[in-house]
């Protein structure tokens, strides 16, 4: 995967969640973690490859979880979207300390400290070479980052969505934490995934890869050097399509 001359680039759209920022803590952005995924990222990008970036924010905020306390769900989200931003701009800064141009570009506005989210712009910073950094999710309560990420994948004509798992390697048939059986699935389809209930995105996102024919790969960010292994060609994770 050099980077020839005139070599048409891949655009991938990474839906990263949170948790994956946790490291070994409980709560925040462990700064270590942090820095390593902004050294895959920049690492990637040099090779022949458009990276957006959709991050989660449930290291810091959860929206749904405090709705189930008795907040407002739609105060919550909200709540939710702003941990994104957050993420988001710690990312950033982590890359711009490797070199990497960067930029975040948020469904809330907040021109103070990032862009709108305008889908031609994030084309252009992508042809340019930046990573964009969306946050915020859809910007409406009720809609998960899995969704965000299916979404932006497909508006910005993404060839891939990979989605970034802290610690889960892939779909497997069943819940490996409860069932010592449950086998891992390399490969399936939108349908399986859907009809038997394998949490492992919103079903929301899986319908909406399936009608626009996105591939998903489903892999473990935990692991030092997987983004990189994986657009190298390496078969790892779980592939739906």
């Amino acid at each position: 995967m050099s980077d020839e001359p005139g070599r048409p680039k891949k655009r991938i759209l990474l839906k990263l969640s949170g948790e994956a920022l946790l490291g070994d803590g409980d709560y925040g952005i462990d700064p270590v973690v942090l820095r390593r995924i902004a050294g895959e990222i920049r690492e990637v990008m040099g090779r022949a490859i458009e990276l957006a970036v959709v991050i989660g924010g449930g290291n810091l905020f959860r929206g749904a979880g405090l709705a189930r306390t008795g907040m407002d769900r739609v105060t919550a989200d909200h709540m939710g979207m702003m941990a994104t931003i957050m993420n988001a701009l710690a990312l950033q800064d982590a890359l711009e300390q490797l070199g990497q141009d960067s930029r975040v570009m948020s469904a809330l506005r907040c021109q103070q400290v990032c862009e709108d989210y305008i889908r031609r712009r994030a084309i252009r910073h992508l042809e340019k070479g930046r990573c964009v950094i969306m946050a915020a999710g859809t910007g409406n309560p009720f809609f998960t980052t899995d969704t965000t990420a299916a979404l932006r994948a497909v508006e910005i004509d993404a060839e891939v969505l990979l989605s970034a798992k802290n610690g889960v390697d892939g779909i497997y048939s069943d819940d490996p934490r409860t069932n010592p059986e449950a086998e891992k699935l390399d490969e399936i389809e939108y349908l399986d995934v859907l009809n038997r209930d394998l949490r492992v995105m919103d079903p929301t996102a899986i319908t909406h890869a399936k009608e626009n024919n996105l591939p998903i790969v489903v892999f473990d960010m935990a692991r030092e050097g997987s983004l990189r292994s994986l657009l190298c060609g390496e078969s790892i994770g779980t592939i739906v399509r």
